[in-house]
């Protein structure tokens, strides 16, 4: 699970600096963020979680991960607070 918990943090941590440098112009402000990570990220991730994810329900989670992050860890990272979702979610 460590090594899943790694390459997934890795994963959102590059998207999240893919997704700032298409828009440094805005300061990486984006308020549809999700759709353009879910876009970034959705076969790699299926293939890390070996689930038949939707772009649809990976936007869904995205949103969801976010709130639930901000109201429950807001001092936790939230590439790990992430991952440890999705491990437990789609992993176990």
């Amino acid at each position: 699970m460590a090594e899943s918990k790694e390459a997934l943090v890795a994963l959102l941590t590059e998207t999240s600096e893919a997704h700032h440098q298409a828009f440094t112009d805005a300061d990486g402000e984006d308020p549809e963020w999700p759709m353009w990570y879910a876009d970034y990220m959705i076969d790699e991730l299926r293939e890390l979680l070996g689930a038949p994810l939707t772009r649809s329900e990976l936007i869904c989670v995205l949103l969801n991960l976010y709130r639930l992050h901000q109201a429950e860890a807001p001092d936790a990272t939230w590439q790990g607070y992430y991952a440890d979702y999705m491990i437990e979610r789609y992993l176990s």
